[in-house]
């Protein structure tokens, strides 16, 4: 071997038709992911709005829960109603606070379904779902503890159970908590859809 002589390596060149071949599973990988997120994002709208429709009767029927006893004289009654008590007071300001950012949420709810790839705004939801969850479930929490000792009493601390007489005023309070609660479980689930469109970015 003379010393002019130079070493070459062979490399094959990849063909032409390996690199057509990758590009359309490429972008059908792309499609793919876009189509799925856009799912995620047509869900998370339509849960937005069941969301609404639970809080709003929530609101709307705690805050309608009044009661008042017949008796013989107009000038001696008794009379149940929710902002007697602070807590549903309370779960009627939080609530109407959840259905605010409900509906303030939904252009971003749209946004992520015309922009399936866009992370920023499926971020923001996933954040303020998570905050305004902890919210709803310590409103719902704190009105079905006062509904608990309405409905059976605690002898210990004499607290009477009122429901006995005011049949009406608890049917409402009961029914206005089911729905908040309706309403932690459908934050529940947008929070872990937002999980799962976040990790698919």
């Amino acid at each position: 071997m003379k010393s002019g002589d130079h070493a070459a390596i062979d490399v094959p060149a990849e063909s032409s038709a390996a690199v057509k071949g990758k590009a359309p599973l490429i972008a059908s990988q792309r499609e793919e992911k876009r189509g799925l997120n856009r799912g995620f994002g047509i869900a998370d709208f339509l849960l937005r709005l069941g969301a609404i429709i639970s809080t709003i009767a929530a609101a709307a029927t705690m805050g309608t829960s009044d009661e008042t006893l017949p008796l013989f004289t107009q000038f001696f009654q008794f009379e149940a109603s929710f902002d007697d008590l602070p807590t549903f007071l309370y779960f009627v300001i939080a609530m109407a606070l959840v259905g605010g950012y409900l509906l303030l949420s939904l252009p971003f709810s749209i946004v992520t379904i015309v922009r399936p790839i866009a992370v920023a705004p499926r971020l923001l939801l996933f954040i303020l779902d998570t905050v305004t969850l902890t919210f709803a479930t310590a409103a719902s929490g704190a009105a079905a503890a006062i509904v608990y000792l309405a409905e059976t009493g605690n002898p210990n601390t004499n607290w009477l159970a009122i429901c006995d007489q005011f049949e009406d005023f608890c049917s409402k309070v009961s029914g206005a908590v089911v729905a908040s609660f309706v309403t932690v479980v459908v934050f529940v689930v947008l929070v872990i859809l937002s999980g799962f469109a976040l990790k698919r970015q």
